[in-house]
């Protein structure tokens, strides 16, 4: 009976082509089983891409979403806080006020100018607060703060209101300049009347912040500080009955302007739920895009640790007939 036998050559590349080929199956399943995904994508989705591709692409879309929705949702946090810091001022600022109008006795007690004057430069200062850098309500003008300095607001509506003899009629003319394009949005507000550009949280979904400085909340807010910071200027000349009037003005339209203010931060409010809604729905569409992705290219790792056992099994029986082999000889043989 014949046999077919394989010459030591033969054997010796037989065995290193074995040994490679294992070698690569361990590097390969020690890999996979360390990053829990299958070393050859190629073989796994059968040279098809395109599938595991847009889904990748899917990801990378939502992940600058969120970039979005996080700068969105940090600066209406800040509008927030801010304008609670410029409202907070002037409801107390508002209740003073009205304290101190002690009606035709003249003012209770303290001096409210200065405290309208102290409390002003605070709202002009949250109202100038910025973000990184950016200004918080110049609208497209985020290089800059949009308001000036109190003392600034402070001689401007002096100019407005010199020459007046009642209470009533500088408030008026306070009213009327504030509300005039050529009063205080030229004079004073530093600002673009242009918002912001929308911020694109989605494909679909888009917000606008477009709250700025020259607001008719804001305004208000600014006027009946301004001219409560006047009430006891000497330029404007009034007796003490006509500033205790003017306190109690200026103190009710602060009250007033509180409405005001709480639905222009409802307005942001707002804004912060759809921000919210569409961050939830992006962070779902994401973990949805990454569990299909996971189907295509996780592995099982029980599966694949036993798998590796046994590669390791294989390789080292490899190396010991290889050793053994290597001790054969002719005299052994005899």
């Amino acid at each position: 009976m014949s046999s077919v036998s394989i010459g030591d050559l033969s054997n010796s590349f037989m065995m290193q082509r074995r040994s490679v080929s294992l070698r690569n199956d361990l590097f390969r399943l020690t890999d996979e089983l360390s990053s829990g995904r299958v070393a050859d994508v190629k073989q796994v989705l059968a040279g098809n891409h395109s599938y595991l591709t847009g889904l990748e692409r899917s990801m990378e879309v939502l992940q600058g979403y969120s970039v979005a929705n996080s700068e969105a949702a940090y600066m209406t946090a800040a509008m927030q806080v801010s304008l609670e810091k410029a409202q907070d001022l002037g409801g107390n600022l508002g209740i003073d006020l009205l304290l101190a109008g002690g009606g035709p006795i003249g003012v209770v007690s303290g001096n409210p100018s200065e405290n309208a004057a102290v409390q002003l430069d605070g709202i002009i200062k949250s109202i100038n607060d910025d973000v990184a850098g950016r200004s918080l309500f110049g609208g497209i003008a985020t290089d800059r703060p949009p308001l000036p300095d109190a003392q600034v607001l402070i001689d401007s509506l002096r100019t407005v209101v010199g020459g007046l003899s009642t209470p009533e009629d500088m408030l008026t003319a306070a009213e009327t300049w504030f509300a005039d394009p050529a009063g205080f949005d030229a004079i004073i507000y530093a600002g673009s009347d242009t918002a912001i550009a929308p911020f694109v949280l989605s494909e679909t979904e888009r917000v606008t912040l477009d709250v700025k400085a020259n607001d008719d909340a804001i305004k208000g807010l600014l006027m009946n500080t301004t001219l409560a910071a006047l009430g006891n200027d000497p330029a404007l000349g009034l007796d003490v009955p006509s500033q205790s009037d003017l306190y109690r003005l200026t103190g009710e339209g602060l009250q007033t302007n509180q409405d005001e203010l709480t639905g222009l931060r409802s307005r942001i409010g707002f804004t912060e739920e759809r921000i919210e809604m569409i961050s939830a729905r992006n962070e779902a569409e994401e973990t949805s895009l990454e569990f299909a992705r996971n189907n295509l290219l996780a592995i099982d790792p029980f599966e694949t640790a036993t798998e590796l056992e046994n590669v390791q099994f294989y390789l080292q029986s490899l190396y010991s007939v290889t050793a053994r082999n290597a001790q054969l000889s002719l005299v052994n043989f005899l």
